[in-house]
């Protein structure tokens, strides 16, 4: 009956609705190999389901009651999926925006509850205790009309266009996918066909996590509505392909970046979610000590010049950018932007999009936009000496340019520039800083706490600070963190400024190794040095800034 007959059988004894006598006469009435001794207690009228039922809810603190499908509201039943449902054994029975209580026939079995939990993170998960007959009605009554999508039926699938069918379960387990990432606050959905499941996974604040996967039967159909909403070609599976979703969840405006790529067991799909609430980020929200922000202020406001960010893939160099141009979009200013591909419509600035197809590169993007006057410019990324030259030039004619380069440390951007073939006069006379970013996982504010440092941490931190603090601090693991301790992502920082001594270096085609110790010496703090400086604050974890900087070896 339960996931555990004995220690049911144990309870209800000290609560005096069984004897020891009972007990063993129905223990010699075992004989079926998956019969238990509760079951025989239950058939033999001597003690009761609900009676069974309610000893045990009472002991784990769960209310026992009978639930009548025919009470159930229809807007309840679409709060929780069928195939939730089903997996979890559960119907629900009220549901509210943030809440949602559902029945279940096992107590022992109160994992069920906290795996739903997980999955519907964001969400609080009450539960009750009701018969299995019940339960078991209930269930076939509700979702009567929600049986699982088979393979069989992704030919339909495939044809079906946005806005048909909204009730087919495959189209609704799609928006689930969607809309749980969103909730999680995640920056990427992961879909991957594997040889014997289909895996999905979230990247929450920088870290991949697994999510609960749809049965590997539904690879295909989801695959195919994942191609439909992001105007992909659902027939052509052999090559990779590009899309875009737009949606609005809970009153916000959202874009997906959507890639499919061909793997050896179907295809993979990478949906890149880009909120644009991040817009409305200002440069204190991404996580600049207070002189660091003074400087970096200083050099967004400059006439003209060239000022970078660098940083590997995923490192916040897109988001910097925008807080840059959102802080200094003025309607004194016309602003004009090259970008592959646009991520975020801004207001009040005038967006180009990079097209290949039609010879619309970068490079040439670049010299049309020059001729429309503008005070300000940003490039998405410099890829290529031509574009780099460009770029340069504009800086001495008047303008002020933002770009991004792969680099990993500041200096390394002068470098990376003369690679490319850009002269070195052109980068020491059009070339104002450069400042290189990575993104660390901040402590969870809702379980962060002390703990005494040890004596390597606070041998590591004595290099940085001469202010020792007392404790350092760490993430505990909560549910509103999904026990990971961390909560949203801020910035480390190192702006390398160019002065008139650099300048020089770069002209003699110094190395950036003497860039660096020229830097330094002018005050420049690492990307690992502003880092520590955030641990000793409790912004960040020591482990969280190693991680990030390791070929840091400041």
């Amino acid at each position: 009956m339960t996931s555990n007959d004995g220690y049911a059988v144990q309870l209800l004894v000290e609560k005096g609705f069984l004897s020891a006598e009972q007990v063993d006469a129905a223990e010699k009435s075992v004989k079926a190999e998956n019969e238990t001794t509760l079951d025989v207690l239950v058939a033999g009228g001597v003690v009761s389901e609900d009676e069974v039922l309610g000893t045990l809810a009472e002991q784990f603190g769960l209310k026992y009651c009978h639930i009548n499908p025919d009470a159930i509201d229809r807007a309840v039943v679409e709060a929780l999926p069928a195939e939730m449902a089903k997996k979890y054994a559960v119907v629900p029975v009220v549901a509210g925006a943030e809440s949602i209580t559902v029945a279940f026939s096992d107590p022992m079995g109160y994992d069920a509850i906290d795996s739903l939990r997980f999955v519907l993170n964001g969400r609080d998960v009450q539960a009750v205790v009701a018969p299995r007959a019940e339960v078991r009605e209930a269930m076939a009554k509700l979702y009567a009309d929600d049986e699982p999508v088979d393979v069989a039926q992704r030919d339909m699938i495939e044809g079906v266009e946005d806005g048909d069918g909204d009730d087919a379960p495959v189209i609704k387990l799609a928006s689930l996918i969607i809309t749980n990432a969103i909730k999680m606050k995640a920056s990427d959905i992961h879909v991957e066909p594997m040889e014997k499941e289909f895996r999905v996974r979230y990247r929450i604040d920088g870290a991949l996590r697994k999510m609960d996967s749809p049965p590997k039967r539904l690879q295909g159909a989801l695959v195919s509505r994942f191609k439909i909403m992001s105007k992909m070609k659902i027939s052509e599976k052999r090559v990779p392909q590009d899309g875009r979703i737009r949606i609005t969840v809970g009153g916000k405006d959202l874009d997906l970046r959507v890639s499919s790529v061909p793997t050896n067991h179907g295809e993979s799909i990478v949906m890149r979610i880009l909120d644009k609430s991040n817009l409305s980020l200002g440069l204190p929200q991404l996580g600049f000590l207070t002189d660091d922000q003074a400087t970096f202020e200083r050099l967004i406001k400059l006439p003209d010049g060239v000022v970078l960010v660098t940083g590997p893939t995923g490192s916040g160099k897109t988001t910097t950018l925008y807080a840059c141009l959102g802080q200094i979009n003025t309607p004194d200013k016309k602003i004009i932007t090259v970008e592959d591909p646009v991520e975020y419509q801004m207001s009040g600035i005038n967006q180009v999009q990079v097209n290949k197809d039609v010879g619309l590169d970068f490079s040439a993007a670049l010299r049309s936009i020059l001729r429309q006057a503008p005070n300000i410019v940003m490039i998405g990324e410099i890829r290529d000496n031509e574009t780099a030259d460009i770029a340069m030039e504009a800086a001495l004619t008047g303008h002020l340019v933002f770009s991004t380069l792969h680099t990993n440390d500041a200096p390394s951007a002068v470098t990376r520039l003369l690679d490319i073939g850009v002269k070195p006069f052109l980068v020491a006379s059009a070339l104002r800083a450069a400042m290189a970013q990575r993104l660390v996982r901040s402590i969870c504010a809702s379980c962060k706490e002390e703990y005494q440092a040890t004596e390597r941490e606070l041998k590591m931190l004595g290099r940085i600070s001469k202010t020792m603090p007392e404790h350092l601090y760490h993430g505990a693991g909560c549910d509103k963190c999904g026990k990971s301790g961390y909560k949203g992502r801020k910035g480390i920082f190192e702006i390398f400024n160019v002065d008139d001594e650099i300048q020089r270096l770069i002209f003699d085609h110094a190395p950036a190794t003497v860039l660096r110790e020229r830097a330094r010496a002018m005050g420049m703090r690492t990307l690992r040095e502003d880092g520590m400086l955030k641990v000793a604050s409790g912004m960040t974890s020591l482990q969280e800034v190693l991680r990030v900087t390791m070929g840091d070896a400041d």
